[in-house]
């Protein structure tokens, strides 16, 4: 990114989505609307004639899509690109998070006509993820040249399969939808322990995550509810605005600590592994912002646990796993496409 105002186009459908979001933005100085477009083909287009620092991308549109255009954008042109989708719920939500996949990074709920009044809170939102995304440095992603879509094939199964530990946790943020299911997406329904993850992720797309995960994997993947008792072979994911703990067998929430930055916190989560589990368990960070999980995945380490790092060539943002790192909390630093075989040996062996 060239210094000066952050340069970005904005693209939806929507006249009324198009001004909002436009007159957010441009009420930071360090932002600059650059263009509009009104479909994923004018998109396209301009990103290749104005190579925008950022893209804000609906995914519901005429002609070409959001999710063809992230595809073609990502192939030809790779820029970072925010999904900004109205699509909290139902089937909808697939495609945004199929457009993290394809390379986007992250997906906001788009602001609607009837939150005009509370448009300085949400605007504060949306500036900060903008500052935040612009600068990442994005990846070709060529499977957009191809139509082609990426293969989760299960990783080996192990018959009878005794675990040799009892727990997976996993920590992730930006990038994170796109390399859970590179690592959910490979695990064999046999998998013998259950999982718990902290994805950080916008209110109100934690069921549209899990729906959209448990769709590619062969393993059960579900938002994690108050007390409930943790099973094999299934994934728990924290919910939005509350920390995610496990007490024994047992998951529990609980409140953010004041002027926490990261919710659900990683740390957490894998604090609360380290005292419960031990050396019996297994901790995973995946690609994010930040050092969230560093602290909490060297706990860990020093209980005994078997941890790992993703690697930086296949992390979006090589920020946590980085963090973790250096700091010496990661046993292991593996590409995403090896994470899967590694845990179904660490736990089947």
């Amino acid at each position: 990114m060239t210094e000066g105002p952050i340069r970005v186009l904005i693209v939806d459908d929507s006249l009324v989505a198009r001004e909002m979001l436009a007159q957010i933005l441009s009420s930071d100085d360090g932002i600059e609307v650059i263009g509009m477009a009104r479909d994923g083909e004018e998109a396209v287009a301009a990103v290749g004639r104005l190579h925008p620092d950022l893209v804000t991308m609906d995914i519901h549109m005429p002609r070409m899509n959001g999710l063809e255009a992230v595809e073609r954008i990502m192939a030809y042109n790779p820029t970072p690109i925010l999904v900004v989708s109205s699509s909290v719920h139902g089937e909808g939500m697939g495609s945004a998070f199929d457009a993290l996949a394809c390379g986007a990074l992250e997906v906001i709920k788009k602001p609607e006509p009837k939150d005009w009044a509370d448009l300085q809170d949400i605007g504060r939102d949306v500036i900060r993820k903008v500052r935040l995304l612009a600068g990442v440095h994005v990846i070709t992603h060529i499977s957009g040249r191809h139509g082609a879509r990426s293969s989760h094939a299960a990783a080996s199964r192990h018959s009878a399969a005794i675990a040799k530990r009892s727990l997976l946790a996993i920590g992730s943020s930006t990038g994170g939808p796109s390399a859970l299911l590179g690592v959910l997406g490979r695990l064999p329904e046999d998998f013998p322990v259950p999982i718990v993850v902290a994805q950080h992720i916008a209110e109100g797309f934690i069921p549209g995550l899990v729906s959209w995960l448990d769709s590619g994997s062969e393993i059960s993947v579900c938002a994690a509810q108050e007390g409930q008792q943790i099973e094999p072979g299934v994934a728990y994911f924290a919910p939005t605005g509350s920390n995610l703990e496990v007490d024994g067998t047992v998951l529990r929430f609980s409140k953010p600590l004041q002027g926490q930055l990261y919710i659900p916190s990683a740390d957490t989560l894998f604090s609360s592994v380290s005292s419960t589990y031990g050396a019996h368990a297994v901790g995973v960070i995946l690609t994010g912002m930040g050092a969230d999980g560093a602290k909490g995945l060297k706990a860990m380490r020093d209980s005994g646990a078997v941890t790992i790092a993703q690697d930086e060539s296949t992390s979006t943002v090589f920020g946590m796993p980085r963090a973790a790192a250096e700091m010496g909390a990661a046993s292991k630093v593996l590409p995403v496409t090896a994470i899967a075989g590694e845990l179904v040996t660490l736990m089947c062996d």
